[in-house]
């Protein structure tokens, strides 16, 4: 992660489109995450357009829904980063068409790297994925500070 290049993203441009979050994307997850301070939040109910087994829900999208609310914990602490390193244990099978709360947080930070840990669970609290992260910072592209930019789809409990 030391020999990382050095990169120019603009965090702004076209984010709608982002497949974890974007509201424009017709064939992304639309997740909507709550921050109430500490952790991030979201709710996923996956149809069966996400299944790999018939009736399970693909692994790959447990993983992106991980990833996604990691970088959301990042997010909301007003960090930018992209995931350098990820673990994911799976608990028990999801099923399609049930719905799963998927929460993160921050456990550490350094100058150059955020670590974040990660749950998806059912309604009930049965665990069905947990995950760490290692989140490389970057600091994203300046554009034109005279235009607003977009915002990620976010809301802030309270």
């Amino acid at each position: 992660m030391a020999n990382w290049p050095q990169i120019s993203i603009d965090a702004y441009e076209d984010i709608t489109m982002c497949f974890g979050c974007g509201r424009n994307n017709p064939i992304g997850l639309k997740l909507n995450f709550t921050w109430d301070g500490k952790t991030a939040r979201t709710e996923f109910t996956p149809n069966k357009l996400y299944q790999g087994w018939s009736g399970i829900v693909h692994g790959g999208i447990i993983e992106c829904l991980l990833d996604e609310a990691m970088s959301y914990a990042s997010y909301f602490e007003g960090i930018h980063t992209l995931t350098a390193k990820m673990q994911v244990r799976m608990r028990q099978p999801a099923l399609i068409d049930q719905p799963l709360i998927i929460t993160s947080s921050i456990t550490k930070k350094t100058r150059k790297l955020v670590e974040t840990k990660g749950d998806v669970s059912l309604t009930d609290g049965t665990p069905v994925a947990e995950s760490t992260a290692t989140m490389f910072i970057f600091n994203p592209k300046q554009s034109n500070a005279t235009e607003e930019k977009p915002k990620r789809n976010v809301q802030k409990e309270g």
